[in-house]
């Protein structure tokens, strides 16, 4: 491969960089669980932003049930960044030789 060639790649893969950074500030989601007894919201840094629990999960006073369904909500809502991050990078990627399917590690 061509030293110009390489380094046009390489400006494409900051070019690319530099707007999922962007983006993934702009991620925001949000899981629930127990038909939302429990619900999650996270950003693309994959950090709860917000944690809501309806009064009635108290009430039972089931402080298994009431870990499960938050462990499951964060779960799901760490699973729809990953999701929309990869759908992130495809939309990205899908114009450039070469990195198309590219799995970079740590993001997926």
């Amino acid at each position: 491969m061509e030293v110009k060639a390489l380094q046009q790649m390489l400006s494409q893969f900051r070019q690319v960089q530099e707007k999922l950074e962007k983006q993934l500030d702009e991620i925001a989601v949000e899981a629930s669980a127990g038909g939302g007894m429990v619900i999650v919201k996270m950003n693309g840094q994959k950090q709860l932003t917000e944690v809501r629990v309806e009064p009635d999960v108290f009430k039972s006073k089931d402080q298994e049930m009431l870990q499960e369904l938050i462990l499951a909500a964060v779960n799901d809502a760490a699973r729809r960044v990953d999701e929309e991050l990869s759908k992130q990078v495809k939309d990205l990627t899908g114009g450039l030789p070469g990195i198309a399917g590219l799995k970079i590690p740590g993001m997926f």
